[in-house]
Parts: C-alpha cells; structure tokens; sequence
C-alpha cells in the first residue's frame, strides 16, 4: 500500500461522502422520493460493500485465496455501480454537480484499482494463507473509522428504501372537485412542488391542460397530454382557456437576498402576471376564472393574534409584503377585464416530496432538528394536497373572489411544529438554531422567512364550506410520513376558532 494509493482512497472517501451528504440527502432527498427506491437500494448495497473494503483495507492483510475475496468485493461493487447509473438515468435528471463529481469518482476509482489490483495479487501468493494484522499506522485510521459509518449509511438506505413502499400517497383523481366538468386549463408554474401535483390531479380528472415553462422536457416529464408553451405569445387569440393558475415564480428562499436575485423573485412573479393579462386582454373568449399565486407574506410581520382575509393591510417595509402586493396589484388588472380573480395567500406548503418540509427531513430524521431561535413565532402551513383541493374549490365555486388564505384552520408556533416532526420522525427535536445566527447568516430573509410570525386563519375558506382533510398539524404529519398513523400521545397544538 503506498502513499498515492492512499491519497487516492481518502480523495474517493472524501468526494463519495460530498456526493452522499449534499446530493443524495440534502439536494436530491432520495431517501424521501419513492421514484428513487431501487436507487437507494443499490446505494444501500454498495454502502455495506464498502464498509467491508475499508475495514479489511484499514485492518488487515488478507493472504493466500483468500485474498480473491477481496477482489470479488470490488467487482461486485463495480456492477452495482454500473446498474446504479442507469438506474439513474431511467428515473431521474441528475443536476450538473453531481454528474461532474460522479465522473470524477469514476476516474479516480480507477486509478485506485490499477494500483490496489496488483497488491491484492501479490496477496494471493503470500503463504500462509490466513488474516493477519495489517500495520498502517496513520494511515489506517480515518480508514478504519469511515468502514463504520458508510456500513450504517448502507443499512439506513436500505430501511429507507423499504420505508419509500410505506410512504403514504393520496390517488391524484380524489384531490379535485367533483363538480368540476371537463375543463381547458393554463397552468403556469407546473413543474414546481406545487403544480407539478395539481397537474397530476388535472390529468387524473381528465381537463385539457396547457403549460406555461421554461423547461419542455422537465413539463413532459409530468404526463400527456399536454401542450406545452414556452412563451404565452404562441397561444392562439381564439384558444377556449376556462380557467387559468398563475403559481410561477423563482424560489423566495432559493437564495440569498441580493439586490438582484430580489429582483429575479420580484420578476417572475409580476412580469408573468404581466404577461397573463396580456393574454386574457387579447383572447377571444375570456377565462371565467384566473386564481393567481400570492402568498401570506403579504400580512407581513404579526404577533399573536389571528389574522385573515378582511382585515386591513399594513405596509411594514418588508421584502415580502412588497413583493405580494405588487404581485396582487398585477393580477387585479385582470378584473378590470371581467375575469373573476382570487389572490391565493398560500402558507407553508407541507409535503415529502419537497417543499419547507422536504428540507427539514433530513436533519430532523438525524436528531438535529428544532425550532427556531425561541420557537415562540407562529407558522401557518397546510398540506399540499389540501393546497391542490383548496385550488380545485376555487375553481368550482362561482362566488369565491378576492384574497383567500390558503392555509390550515390551526396555525401552531415553531416550537410545537418541531416537537410535532421531532414525534412523527421518533426523533428528539431540541436543537434551536439561535436567532442571532439566522439573522446575522440571512439577514432579512432569516428575520422574514425563518422567524417571521403569522398566524393566519382561512375564514373565507372556512365560511364557504371547503373541509380541510388535514386541520392540525399531528393529523397532517400522520399522513404524510410512514410510521404511526396516529400519534399516541399527541402533543396539544394551539387551536383557533374557526372563522
């Protein structure tokens, strides 16, 4: 074993965890996406094929025949490769990064076996045939202490990848309204968290569905049929469009709060709002009905009192109150053209498949998750399918016009929300990120985003009899995670009387 080798291990241990930690956990969540259960599998396999190599590498000299063993490890774990690359291929689009580091890892794994091959060869011949202790030193170490925590990787991934078949899942053609007949429908925003499930609900119900994107074959990807735009212009003034759901719009916490990227945000909400009346202006046949993204943000910074549609604006100079109230501003233009408009101020989005949520399952299900500074500030959230059902009602509901607040009828405060995951994950949840920390770290979006309260009710929802399947957050999380379907000992949320 020389020096280089080594080097060459602990690059690939170093660049493997990178890809294991960031890609496969943080960005890409394939622990929590069932499309990606044979994949995680194979990691799993390839996880405690590596556990074994390092361990036997780091400890041991392996001598006479039973040094083909070891070889027969690392051709075992070269075909898992290959299959876990074409597993790859078939069932997703691997962002840029990852396909970088994964051509790196290839090329230097193998430059690792060129030069591991030919020692493992000489250990074949090496009489007597047994074990014996290698003697490293240094060397061995980090080697010796990265076999246990790639084999537990491996047995986590595995269970994951069982865990994926339990993942609960609601059938997409009970989301929407009955009531609703076959409809033509202009969906911009679809291939987002939450218009790519309201697709699958059109799709599910049958309605005609045209989309707005910038990336076809990431709107292909979402089923057929589908006409697919890339620019509003290319829709034709005699088009029939019923009803059109403007939910487009960059990530608000997609990024640090720039200058420019606050302008990106601010852009891709108005000017495709802009753009929308544009068309309605010149479409023969006008839409009944236009339900326009907006968000809860717009009520700004609030204290502990309830807070829904009728009660007056306050301008408290924050980035998010100005951005929906531009946003709301464009889409109100649309009335003036007769088209009944609903701003929907949509909450914290909750569901596995992304969103707030999708992001807090990873340090949650590891024992790192709690709430935010003192966790006393309220959050208003509500499940996605419920988001998609809410947007189906306002789709059928001919008198429902003006702000609706797309939010649960029982807001809690950050702390009960992480001791709610914490419970549901069978997780401890007690590891506050300091307030001082997010605000010094994000600035604005730490003081708006991550510790902003707002304890918004959905009256108009409420009074105009629209039933939430999910109202409080132990029965939202029961329904979504595939452990406890209900919580043994729940914890008490803050109720609020219904509007």
């Amino acid at each position: 074993m020389t020096t280089t080798l080594w080097i060459l291990i602990y690059i690939q241990v170093a660049m493997g965890a990178f890809d294991m930690i960031f890609h496969h956990e943080f960005t890409e969540r394939l622990s929590w996406r069932p499309s990606q259960r044979h994949e995680l599998a194979l990691h799993g396999i390839r996880n405690l094929i590596y556990g074994v190599i390092f361990a036997t590498l780091a400890l041991l000299q392996l001598h006479g025949p039973l040094a083909w063993t070891l070889v027969a490890l690392l051709a075992i774990e070269v075909l898992v490769t290959l299959k876990d690359f074409v597993e790859e291929d078939q069932t997703r689009k691997l962002p840029a990064s990852e396909r970088v580091l994964h051509t790196l890892l290839a090329l230097n794994y193998g430059a690792i076996l060129a030069l591991l091959l030919p020692v493992l060869v000489s250990w074949t011949a090496t009489e007597p045939a047994g074990l014996v202790w290698a003697q490293y030193g240094f060397w061995a170490l980090p080697l010796a202490l990265a076999a246990p925590a790639v084999t537990l990787f491996g047995v986590r991934d595995i269970l994951a990848a069982r865990r994926l078949a339990r993942l609960p899942n609601a059938p997409a053609r009970t989301l929407l309204d009955d009531r609703l007949a076959r409809q033509h429908v202009l969906v911009t925003g679809a291939t987002g968290f939450i218009g790519s499930r309201l697709i699958e609900a059109l799709l599910a119900q049958g309605h005609a569905i045209t989309v707005l994107t910038r990336d076809p074959e990431k709107a292909a990807a979402l089923g057929s049929p589908l006409k697919i735009v890339t620019d509003l212009e290319q829709i034709d003034e005699s088009e029939h469009i019923d009803a059109i759901i403007n939910l487009a719009g960059q990530p608000v916490a997609g990024g640090l709060w720039s200058e420019s990227y606050k302008a990106r945000v601010r852009a891709s909400r108005v000017e495709t709002t802009a753009a929308i009346k544009a068309l309605i202006d010149r479409l023969i046949y006008k839409p009944e009905v236009l339900i326009n993204g907006s968000a809860i943000g717009i009520y700004g910074a609030r204290q502990d009192d309830p807070v829904d549609e009728y009660q007056q604006l306050a301008d408290d100079g924050s980035f998010s109150h100005a951005l929906c109230r531009d946003w709301e501003n464009e889409a109100a233009k649309v009335e003036w053209l007769g088209v009944r408009t609903v701003y929907l101020r949509i909450g914290l989005t909750l569901d596995t498949a992304g969103g707030p949520l999708g992001q807090m399952l990873f340090p949650f299900e590891f024992g790192l998750g709690g709430p935010f500074g003192k966790g006393d500030h309220w959050i208003s959230w509500i499940t996605r399918d419920d988001l998609v059902r809410l947007i189906g009602f306002c789709m059928a509901e001919p008198d429902l016009r003006g702000p609706l607040n797309a939010v649960a009828p029982n807001p809690v405060t950050n702390a009960v929300f992480a001791g709610c995951l914490g419970r549901a994950l069978k997780r401890p949840a007690v590891l506050s990120v300091p307030a001082t920390l997010l605000k010094t770290a994000l600035g604005a979006m730490g003081r708006e985003i991550f510790l902003g309260s707002q304890n918004v009710v959905p009256a108009k929802a409420l009074r105009a009899g629209f039933v939430f399947r999910h109202a409080t957050l132990d029965a939202a999380l029961a329904g979504l995670l595939p452990f406890q379907r209900e919580a043994r000992h729940p914890m008490k949320e803050q109720k609020q009387p219904a509007a």
